[in-house]
């Protein structure tokens, strides 16, 4: 794998990850903000603050997910495994890892594991 290649990878997945860990605590503060006792309030006042707090936890989960995923795609760069895939070892091509960088299988192998979780 080129080295230029995966020296901008590299800085574009830390970039991702500073984001990410951004986004969490904001999320973080504005679901301390809900979390706050209503002092008055009517029953669509609380069913919206449910529905924030449902949407902040998925996002939130989602975010975890990708901040895992990024930190999987370093450890990989780190040693030296970055843009081979983990379940064929088949080099995975550089324009699958310019749209996703911190993909970690191969279009086939993805592909297979997407028909099996159907």
């Amino acid at each position: 794998m080129d080295e230029k290649f995966v020296a901008e990878v590299k800085a574009k997945l830390l970039e991702q990850r500073q984001s990410i860990l951004k986004s969490l605590a904001d999320q973080s503060d504005e679901m301390k903000n809900l979390i706050k006792p209503i002092e008055s309030g009517d029953e669509a006042d609380m069913a919206s603050d449910v529905i924030d707090r449902t949407m902040l936890d998925a996002l939130g989960a989602q975010d975890s997910l990708r901040l895992q995923q990024i930190d999987a795609a370093l450890e990989r760069i780190r040693n030296g495994k970055y843009g081979i895939c983990v379940c064929c070892n088949k080099e995975i091509p550089m324009a699958r890892l310019e749209a996703l960088p911190y993909a970690f299988l191969c279009v086939n192998c993805a592909a297979a594991q997407e028909r099996r979780n159907r």
